[in-house]
């Protein structure tokens, strides 16, 4: 367990995760907003549990932090470390059954205070489309600040997308 949370534990992912992470990621309101098409198989889910299971959350690059519920795969967090191991990139998704509960924000303010605690990062970003107003809301809740608005600026999914970009300094965060 890489960090734990009063209810949550953020872990590497293992195969037994590929069924609930093939359920999560195949909801096409999960999907909306993501790099990802629907459905999600499960050989492309074994494929993609393994390959994340295998990485090093110390490296530079993504690294998928499993989110975990009592045994229970619930959502995962994205973090892109950047090269010069000083500033990251989070991204977060949660299985619907599993929002307005409190847990996306429980995540991902206890990965916040991994980063900013143990790691000691200086900075962490986060982008989104601006029509994901409950993924903006979270990230200001827990302190990110929007930076900016890139309009029109991404090509995705068949159209071009407004995108928000947020960010959070170490000497900003409160736990």
């Amino acid at each position: 367990m890489f960090v734990r949370t009063e209810r949550l534990g953020l872990r590497r992912f293992t195969t037994a995760d590929a069924e609930a992470f093939a359920a999560y990621r195949s909801v096409p309101e999960v999907a909306r907003y993501q790099s990802w098409e629907t459905p999600v198989t499960l050989p492309a889910a074994l494929a993609l549990v393994d390959d994340y299971g295998r990485g090093d959350p110390g490296a530079p690059g993504w690294f998928q932090y499993a989110i975990d519920l009592d045994g229970v795969l619930i959502g995962d967090l994205g973090l892109n470390l950047h090269e010069n191991l000083m500033q990251a990139e989070l991204g977060f998704t949660l299985s619907p059954a599993y929002q307005r509960q409190g847990y996306a924000t429980e995540a991902v303010r206890g990965l916040l205070d991994h980063l900013f605690v143990d790691w000691n990062l200086h900075r962490v970003s986060a982008e989104c489309d601006a029509r994901n107003t409950a993924s903006a809301r979270l990230l200001e809740r827990v302190g990110f600040r929007q930076e900016g608005l890139r309009l029109s600026n991404s090509w995705f999914k068949g159209e071009w997308t407004d995108d928000l970009l947020f960010g959070l300094l170490r000497s900003d965060y409160v736990s």
